[in-house]
């Protein structure tokens, strides 16, 4: 065991030399088999993602920690930082010789670890946050996902669960995750996190207890049965952990190391790696057909491999066609431009994955209000270039008083996002004075328009049925709950009732 985790540890650059002498090796006291291979999957995949972050925040600055010191504490110490967690959780943080050797074993071997998955933390934990609010469960399930998959869509274990929360085929389907030759549920983050915190919701309501349901989660509700059954009938974990199997026995102190690490991390001089992306800074764009996604990696100058990360649940680089719509996700910025777009994406889509014709043909390109025909000896890059913004028709505009981002872009006949991307700009808010790059044909007078007549649009509404939760209804109507809730301002999304009219449009 000692070989095995010295070699990992070279392997990923985690060594931490000039150690105080009196610093013993804690003992590992899981069986190391499935987590060792979520922390070499999470750890091989995250530094092949980011450079070495060196910034440390406000907490490791005031305690004048050396970059690589290992800080120690007693046991009164991480017992008293364990019940001020406790008291603030319906999780009873247990402060004992499993989980003391636990946390001692993280905070001195997978310090790297650690930092990975609080980088992990920004694309993910809003995420969970919103999906367990909804459920009514324990925030701190979110450390689940950390000893499970290390915040990765991607690992998957010998067993073959796979995802952020690491369902099987059969409970993944049970779920209502769905796998065919394009996707595979299980590795969509909104939906797998969807599908835990139901089957966590029912474990707790069979156990009642939340330490034996993470050990149902782990083993399965049979092998704690059993255990139960083995105890002579006792109800909590640690009377029924010496008759769980080993890797269930190491389960709970590791989910209890993951929390307190997480919470202590710059007390441990534990720097969170750098997050590539925020769960804030994202959008989804619903497909009308199948596109390939290098085919969007070129129309929108955006890093193929990113468009993976960021959309794991396709098995391969291509986004079927199916019904419900199969969605994009990816920083707004790229998501407003292939909306802006999105006519002339399915066009070159057509152009470059359609098959050739014997005999040459044209094929019509749509960019905007100016159609153009491109014959198929026409390369791709060419028909890239035809589709994106000309020099040809750059125009400035100087903001004027009492004009907004909506009525420029309808004097010039174009859209408010492309305007956003030809500035550069993230917002509407514009100034009076400020010059916009915009690329049209459309000459316009000094004197603006009047302002357009609003339309009301006209509402739709759903009746909440049996079994529908809020999520559910959202995803069902290709909208997010942020727009759901949005729509209805009055509504407790916590507690629909069948019968309920959900405004939808």
């Amino acid at each position: 065991m000692r070989t095995l985790l010295l070699v990992f540890l070279m392997l990923n650059g985690i060594l931490f030399s000039q150690k105080p002498a009196h610093l013993v090796r804690p003992a590992d006291t899981l069986n190391p088999d499935a987590f060792f291979n979520t922390v070499q999957q999470s750890l091989k995949l995250f530094y092949a993602d980011y450079a070495k972050q060196k910034n440390y925040d406000s907490i490791i600055n005031a305690l004048n920690y050396e970059p690589n010191q290992v800080p120690t504490f007693s046991d009164e110490v991480y017992c008293q930082r364990l019940e001020e967690m406790s008291k603030k959780s319906p999780f009873h943080m247990d402060c004992n010789q499993a989980t003391l050797s636990t946390i001692r074993f993280f905070a001195a071997q997978r310090r790297g670890f650690v930092r990975v998955v609080m980088g992990r933390s920004a694309l993910y934990f809003d995420l969970f946050g919103e999906k367990l609010a909804e459920y009514g469960l324990p925030q701190e399930l979110r450390y689940l996902s950390v000893i499970e998959s290390g915040l990765r869509p991607q690992v998957k274990s010998r067993a073959g669960a796979l995802g952020l929360w690491q369902f099987m085929y059969k409970t993944g389907l049970y779920f209502g995750l769905e796998e065919n030759s394009y996707i595979d549920e299980r590795m969509d983050p909104e939906k797998a996190t969807d599908a835990a915190c139901r089957y966590l919701k029912q474990l707790y309501g069979i156990y009642g207890d939340w330490n034996l349901a993470l050990a149902a989660y782990n083993a399965g509700p049979g092998n704690v049965n059993h255990a139960i059954k083995r105890s002579g009938g006792k109800t909590t974990y640690w009377e029924v952990r010496p008759f769980l199997p080993q890797e269930t026995q190491g389960y709970v102190p590791n989910f209890i190391a993951a929390a307190y690490l997480i919470t202590y991390h710059a007390e441990h001089n534990i720097v969170p790696m750098e997050a590539k992306v925020h769960n804030a800074q994202l959008d989804t764009m619903c497909m009308k057909s199948g596109v390939h996604m290098s085919t969007i990696a070129q129309l929108a100058s955006w890093d193929i491999e990113e468009i993976k990360e960021l959309n794991p649940i396709y098995k391969t680089a291509f986004i079927p066609k199916m019904t419900p719509a199969r969605c994009l996700t990816g920083p707004m910025e790229k998501i407003n431009l292939l909306v802006s777009m999105e006519d002339s994406l399915y066009a070159l889509e057509k152009f470059i994955h359609a098959p050739k014709p014997p005999v040459p043909k044209p094929v019509l390109l749509v960019q905007q209000e100016n159609p153009q025909r491109i014959d198929s000896t026409t390369n791709t890059a060419q028909v890239i270039d035809s589709l994106k913004p000309s020099t040809e028709n750059l125009q400035y505009h100087k903001v004027k008083s009492g004009e907004n981002m909506k009525n420029i872009a309808l004097q010039y006949g174009v859209t408010i996002e492309q305007i956003l991307e030809w500035n550069g700009l993230k917002t509407t808010n514009i100034y009076v004075g400020q010059k916009l790059k915009l690329f049209s044909s459309k000459t316009v007078s000094s004197t603006p328009p009047p302002p357009p007549r609003q339309v009301q649009p006209a509402k739709k509404y759903y009746t909440v049925k049996a079994g529908d939760t809020f999520g559910k209804i959202a995803s069902r109507n290709n909208l997010e709950q942020s727009q759901l809730k949005k729509l209805n301002p009055g509504v407790n999304i916590n507690n629909i009732i069948v019968g309920q009219r959900i405004r939808i449009k």
